[in-house]
This record gives structure tokens, sequence and C-alpha cells, in this order.
């Protein structure tokens, strides 16, 4: 039944520098149009610096598509696999060429984002409709946010049990990316966040959590979501907290905001004050996470239920029209069309994405 619903399934990455010269340049790609001091953008590379320019992610995304792979040929899911990124080599405008010489006309796409917001929901169907309009004749349905999928939720479970049962006693602080206040408010992400570290807690038979946010970029001026990691660190220390564990949920690998805001940066600040520190794991490629990508899948191809643990239902398959939409003051580059599909930005016939 795949080969007569979609012809491919697209690995969508982010994308990350390999080498210093990478830095600039794809920090330059992910901040443009954003309003984002120069400062700020150098200070960040500097984080990337600190491992030689290599981040992690393009390593993940190729280690997470060789699991996929494994996991469709062993369950006989008939999909070739590609992967293009936002922001670095692979660019989805190349695989998006590549599909196209092919022959491939509809694509499944794997957006590797857990939660709803602009930059991990509409933003990536916006970069699809922009690479689908460099070749034209391409649908591209985006697999929906997963949140709440019982895959994602039990490998948190057992990352969490994990950490704790090496640091008894320690309060877990939940970690995601912060996002502008504007943003947050119109979208779905905190109360996503919330039921998921909600999900995570008393799956692992914790009840001292918090959630917290980290890796903030916007200007001094303008409100992010809080508190941060750093600041609940300090404030834990101040409460007497015995120790903490920090699980980055928002991420689901080692990103760079993993590796030095978590990693280098929190863990310091921890050691300094002289509060026992655990960092627990991501999702990586855990095997519940990869059979869980191809349920996901199946909820296309086949026409599965779609999976849900927890007070929320799951998220839409075809996300609504009004759905995380552009911040305020962002350039605009596609706008939805009937049904929530993003149309070529060129306009020319042929493709979309939804």
């Amino acid at each position: 039944m795949a080969d007569q619903l979609f012809d491919a399934f697209l690995l969508v990455g982010f994308g990350g520098p390999e080498k210093r010269e990478d830095v600039i340049p794809f920090l330059e790609n992910v901040l443009r149009g954003r309003n984002v001091p120069s400062e700020r953008m150098l200070e960040v590379a500097e984080h990337y610096y600190h491992f030689d320019g290599v981040s992690p992610i393009n390593a993940h995304c190729r280690e997470l598509l060789a699991a996929v792979t494994v996991d469709f040929a062993a369950h006989n899911v008939d999909l070739p696999l590609y992967w293009g990124n936002r922001n670095w080599d692979p660019y989805l405008g190349d695989t998006m060429a590549a599909m196209k010489a092919a022959g491939v006309k509809r694509v499944l796409a794997f957006p590797t984002s857990a939660f709803s917001s602009y930059s991990g929901c509409r933003q990536y169907r916006e970069n699809l409709a922009d690479a689908v309009a460099t070749v034209g004749d391409i649908e591209v349905t985006t697999i929906r946010r997963f949140f709440n999928h019982p895959g994602f939720i039990e490998v948190m479970i057992e990352s969490a049990k994990a950490a704790m049962d090496a640091l008894p006693g320690a309060k877990i602080l939940f970690t995601a990316h912060s996002i502008p206040n504007s943003m947050a408010d119109t979208c779905s992400y905190t109360g996503q966040l919330q039921e998921a570290c909600r999900l995570v807690a008393e799956g692992a038979g914790v009840s001292d959590w918090s959630l917290v946010y980290q890796s903030r970029s916007g200007p001094p001026t303008q409100p992010w979501l809080e508190p941060d990691i750093l600041d609940a660190i300090r404030t834990e220390k101040a409460a007497g907290t015995a120790a903490v564990v920090v699980q980055p949920i928002g991420f689901i690998s080692d990103h760079m905001e993993v590796m030095f805001d978590l990693d280098y940066e929190a863990r310091h600040l921890a050691e300094e004050l002289g509060l026992p520190f655990l960092r627990a794991a991501t999702a990586g490629t855990h095997p519940r996470f990869v059979t869980m990508v191809r349920e996901l899948v199946a909820e296309y191809v086949d026409g599965a239920p779609a999976r849900a643990v927890g007070n929320l239902p799951p998220r839409p398959m075809v996300c609504p029209i009004d759905c995380c939409p552009r911040p305020a003051g962002r350039p605009t580059a596609v706008v939805a069309g009937p049904g929530g599909q993003l149309p070529p930005s060129s306009g020319r016939p042929g493709g979309g994405v939804r």
C-alpha cells in the first residue's frame, strides 16, 4: 500500500556545522530574518568552537536514518529514505531535487521536532514548501508532532528512571528550548511540554519536578519563556535541593544546546555551587523511538489509529490552517492555503506541503 500513497520517506533535520569554517555561515542561515544581535550570534559561535566547530546533530540524523532504514526493512515498509536539513548540508532543496530526479511524487516527511511551535512545526512546513518550489510537482505530507506518543514518552520515562537511579533523591528539571512569549502565546508549546513532563514524571515515580527553559537567543528586551536553567539551578541550591537531574525533554537528540548549555554550562555551574548534577539521556536512536517513527508512518500509509497517552489528544494528521502562526515581524515566505496546505512560495503549479 505504501507505493500507492507515498513514494518516499524524508527525514527533516535542523542541520549543523561539521567544521569550524561552517559555523558562521550556518548561524547566518539559522538567524536570517530574525532580530538577533550580532554579538549574540558570535557568542553562540563560541559554543560551537568549544567543540571545534562540530555539531552532533548531523551525525545523529545519519544514525537515526540508518536505524529507521533497518527497521523499515525488517517490517516490510517499502519506502526509499531520504534526508534533508533546514539550515545546512544536505539542504532540503538539494534533497528535493534528488527525489525529483528519482521520480518521487509523494513524500512523507518526518521533522525531528516533538512539540508544536512556529520553529518546531510551521517553519518546517514553510521550508519544505520553499524546497518544493525549486523543483515543482512533488507533494509533501508532514507527520504530526509526537510529544504524547507512547514511543516518545516511554523512552523518556526509561531515561528519567536511569538518571534517578544513578542520583537518588534528586529533583528533575525538565528543559526545553525557550521561545519568545509572543510565539508561545499563539501555539500549544507550553501546554504540550507540561503534559509530557507530567507523563514522564508520573511514569518514573517522581513527584518533585519543574519545567525550565534554555538557550534563548533574542534581544534582552524581548520576553522569552522562563525560568532559565541556570537561574533554576541557583534557585534549587538556595532552596536546599539535594541534587538535580536535568532531562532535555524538548530535544530528541544531543544537539549543541544539550552539549554546551547543559553538559558544559549547567554542569559547571552546579559543580561551582556544590550541587550534584546529572543530565539524563535524550531519545536518540533508542529502539522504541525508532519503532515510534514506523508507527507514525503507519498512520499515514496504512490508516493505523493515532496513538497518544495522557490527557491531550494526538495532534491532527494535517496541521490546522491556524497552527503555530508566524511571529509578528518575521518576513513572510509562504502562506497557508485551504485546509492548512502550504503551497510553493514561487507559485509554480504542482506540488505543495501539508
